[in-house]
Order: C-alpha cells, then structure tokens, then sequence
C-alpha cells in the first residue's frame, strides 16, 4: 500500500513562505510526476513527503495514519536522488544490500531480496563489480536496486536522470517505468522535464511558486491546460500564444495554438510569414516563423517531407477545433 495524503502542508524557510497551503492525493499504485521550473518547489514537497524536511504547518499520511512528525526511517518510503550516492570500496552487491544490513534484515532473506532486484535491473552479471566499473546508466540503477530491496510503501525520485546523457536518459525512463509496472508500487518522480513528465506519469503535478496549478494526467494537461502557464510548459515545441485583434475576434484575450494544429503552404492560407529558422529531423520538421504581425515568433511543426527554408514564405492556417482560448487573467474559458 502506498497512498499519500497531505492537507494544507505549508513549508517556511524564516519569513519566507516556498510552499503555501497545498492538498494533494496520491494513490496508491499511481505513478506521479512533480514537474515545473527551478525554484518552484518541487524537490522541497518531495523532500517533506520523504521527511528530510519539517512540515512547518499541516499534515502528512501514509496509509491513512498520520506521518507529518515521523523520522524519515519510519515513512516505509524509499528515495532514489540525482547524485548515485554509492560507496566506491563496496561491490554492487554489498551497495544495494547496505540499507538492508543497517534494518538487521537475515542475510539469506537479504540474499533473496538482493537476486530479485538484480534481476529486475538487469544488473545479475554486475553484482561483483565495484561503482567505477560500471557506466553512469548502470550506477544509477544500482541506487534504485538499493531501494527495491527495502520492500517501500512508495518510491520518491529526485530527478534520477539528470547526470545522464541524451540517450541513457531515454533508457532510463523506458526502464523505470516498466519497473513500476512490474512492482505495481505507488511512485513520486520530480523532474523539470515536461517530456519526462508526459512519458512516464500516470498523474502530472504541475507546480510554480509553491502553488499546485492543475492535476491530471498528461493528455488531460495536454488537451485542457487550466491556464497559461500549464499550457506553455506542457508541450514540445511549445504552445503559440496571440493576442490582440486576432484573439478578440474568438472571444478571448489570448488564443494558443499548438505547432502541430497549424496546417502549412506555400500558396494560401489564414496567416502569413517568414521562415526565420527551419529544423529538419526526419520525420517531422520545425518552422519558426516572423514577420507575421501576431507574435514574435510562431512555431509550426510539420511532416519531415515538407522542406520550407530560411526566408521562404509560408502560409499558415491553424485548427479551429484544437484554438485554446484564454481570459485577461489567464485562466481557461
């Protein structure tokens, strides 16, 4: 079990309030993505889930009991961070079975804990390597199998992924991922990735300033962001936004049009501009287009086999049904 209740948790660092009144409800099972900008709070709530830092008002449960005062030791939750922490003297095997040793666990139950999470990871033939013997993939999958073993009510990830390159990053999402299916275990995952955020959750929190801005699952946030700022951090490239006259004539104070919803040509269409910059990745392809007379810059994203260049004219028709219309306040209509 391993659902996770706080109400009205606040966190005050002296006069300064980083997180103010906040409810949240994470279900056992569920895998939850913390995601937002640097400073907005994320590792701190995550960090006081964990108990690592005092609830200044409010309170925690797991299970249903009450957890706000506990020791971290005692929450049955198991945090993996971005730094690996692991000892360089020990093998893999002593590393991940530390945690164990230190909770007096028998060491042929140890044994068993240690073989099936070796097992999960991938990491059976490395058990005897030492941490400068592996690559940073396979380090930072040793840092979770020290976690696994503990048997947690749920996982909190701190941006585990940060100090891997491009395509090591891609593994590791694909493979924490299949490890939570596998162990069916509730998960708290903090990143500053949208795109790690929409491939690996079940439930995106999107956070800025402390505040909660919108719950729901990534096509939820994708399709109906609540506000603005939901709607330009969710999304790669991200969402255009006009104001003005053409956004008045739809009812709003500013429309948002993703690149995908924009429909291109070299003849004819509703919007006209300059390609100021053009990415070919294959299979799709990226506009970034001026001199329009709607934003500084609008992004079109296209089929790959659409060859448009720098200062070439383009035409661009956007999707009625897919126009995000947004009031002076920012909020959704």
């Amino acid at each position: 079990m391993g659902k996770i209740t706080l109400s009205q948790v606040t966190k005050s660092f002296g006069d300064v309030q980083v997180i103010p009144p906040l409810d949240l409800e994470i279900n056992d099972g569920e895998f939850v993505v913390f995601v937002g900008p640097s400073g907005c709070g994320k590792s701190t709530l995550l960090r006081l889930i964990a108990g690592l830092e005092d609830v200044t008002s409010g309170r925690i449960e797991i299970d249903g009991a009450e957890a706000t005062e506990l020791p971290p030791a005692k929450r049955r939750l198991a945090m993996v961070f971005q730094s690996y922490a692991l000892y360089p003297h020990m093998s893999v095997r002593k590393n991940i079975a530390f945690p164990m040793k230190m909770a007096n666990v028998p060491e042929d139950e140890q044994a068993r804990r240690i073989e099936s999470a070796a097992k999960a990871l991938n990491l059976t033939d490395y058990l005897d390597r030492k941490p400068g013997q592996l690559s940073g993939g396979q380090r930072q999958r040793v840092a979770i199998g020290r976690a696994i073993v503990r048997e947690p009510a749920a996982f909190l990830f701190d941006e585990p992924l940060s100090n891997l390159d491009a395509a090591l990053r891609v593994g590791m999402r694909l493979e924490i991922s299949e490890l939570h299916e596998r162990l069916a275990t509730t998960m708290i995952y903090v990143t500053h990735d949208q795109v790690e955020a929409m491939t690996m959750a079940d439930k995106i929190v999107v956070l800025r300033a402390g505040h909660i801005e919108q719950v729901g699952s990534p096509l939820d946030l994708y399709r109906a962001p609540r506000n603005l700022f939901v709607a330009g951090f969710i999304g790669s490239p991200k969402m255009n936004f006009i104001e003005g006259q053409t956004a008045a004539a739809h009812g709003a104070h500013t429309i948002g049009i993703r690149p995908e919803h924009i429909e291109v040509s070299a003849t004819e269409g509703l919007w006209q501009g300059r390609v100021a910059v053009s990415e070919h990745l294959g299979s799709d392809s990226f506009f970034h287009v001026h001199d329009t007379g709607l934003a500084d810059v609008i992004t079109v994203r296209a089929s790959g086999e659409i060859g448009f260049r720098h200062g070439d004219t383009i035409f661009m028709t956007p999707r009625e049904d897919q126009l995000h219309r947004f009031g002076a306040d920012g909020l959704r209509l």
